[in-house]
């Protein structure tokens, strides 16, 4: 295990290298740059040049790539071209705890609410339950996020006034660990919808997927033979038809995770949550080359170690998986 673990990580390295070069092209190709500003805000040319000079932008592109490599090494993300005070690595502290913190509990959600729908889907397979859980789960992957989210605003924040309606009730200096924060009040009531907004298409996905598979394997003849040994139901189902059913659902965890917590800018944007989805998508409209540059770096590293996950969970949920 320790071996293979070991191997996936030295493979992961080109993979890192080629996001960091191919985010850094693109970024680069973008038509403008971080200093071009439109009507009266317009620079005069000679102060868009020494800015340029500044922050090495005037150098030829794989000189600016190396300097921003050898940065990357050092763990120094370089700085963020429109928030003086604020180096990349700044921002990306602050708001990937709170991307994180989202994530997980949409995550949470998702498993607690869709793995036992898909399985109390499953084996009622054809009756009501199954109906019913299946049309709420298309239900729930059929509405998107930017629909669902307004609506808990304006019904549940709005019209019953049960619930804070915008920002995240945690402040970054009381942080444990990096990203847990206090579990007061004010962080649950301000994290219920968001959380529910994110969630609940996790939730369907992930029932679908996982009555799928488990009624796949409740026909495989070792369920049957369970069955004429007379195990009880039950102890059939949770000791060895689920464990195989879950596989499935493992396999897209780890992307879904990776793509929840820095992929949730509608999410941010909706709810204003300064995380890090929301500042990704607003450097990549002013041309914020290092903001953009860090949010990639971040997501492969996470998609990686994510992918990695999976793979070892494998081995705990099926016993014939071996790491050679």
């Amino acid at each position: 295990m320790t071996v293979y673990i070991i191997r996936r990580l030295l493979w992961a390295m080109p993979v890192l290298f080629g996001v960091i070069l191919v985010t850094f092209l693109l970024a680069r190709a973008l038509p403008g740059g971080p200093f071009d500003f439109a009507g009266d805000r317009s620079l005069p040319e000679s102060v868009r040049a020494n800015l340029a000079r500044k922050y090495n932008l005037d150098a030829p592109v794989h000189e600016q790539f190396i300097d921003y490599f050898l940065g990357v090494l050092q763990g120094d993300l370089g700085p963020s071209f429109r928030s003086r005070s604020q180096t990349v690595n700044d921002i990306l502290a602050q708001s990937f705890p709170i991307s994180l913190q989202l994530g997980l509990l949409s995550m949470l959600l998702g498993l607690v609410i869709g793995i036992p729908a898909g399985i109390v889907a499953a084996i009622n397979h054809n009756s009501w339950l199954d109906y019913t859980s299946s049309f709420i789960a298309i239900l729930g992957v059929s509405i998107p996020n930017i629909v669902l989210g307004p609506f808990l605003i304006w019904f549940v924040g709005l019209k019953l006034n049960l619930l804070p309606v915008a920002r995240w009730g945690a402040d970054y200096t009381q942080f444990y660990l990096g990203f847990i924060p206090p579990l007061t009040a004010k962080f649950w009531i301000h994290a219920i919808l968001p959380t529910v907004t994110l969630g609940t298409g996790l939730s369907a996905g992930i029932a679908r997927l996982t009555r799928a598979s488990l009624l796949q394997v409740i026909r495989e003849d070792y369920i049957r033979t369970a069955k004429a040994k007379g195990l009880h139901f039950w102890a059939i189902i949770s000791l060895h038809a689920l464990k195989n059913a879950l596989i499935p659902v493992v396999t897209i965890l780890g992307p879904m995770f990776a793509a929840v917590v820095t992929g949730s800018f509608v999410i941010e944007q909706i709810f204003a949550i300064p995380g890090m989805g929301r500042h990704f998508v607003q450097s990549v409209t002013n041309r914020d080359y290092g903001v953009v540059l860090g949010a990639s770096i971040v997501y492969a590293v996470l998609l990686v170690l994510a992918n990695l996950l999976v793979d070892i969970a494998y081995a705990f949920l099926d016993p014939r998986i071996r790491f050679d």
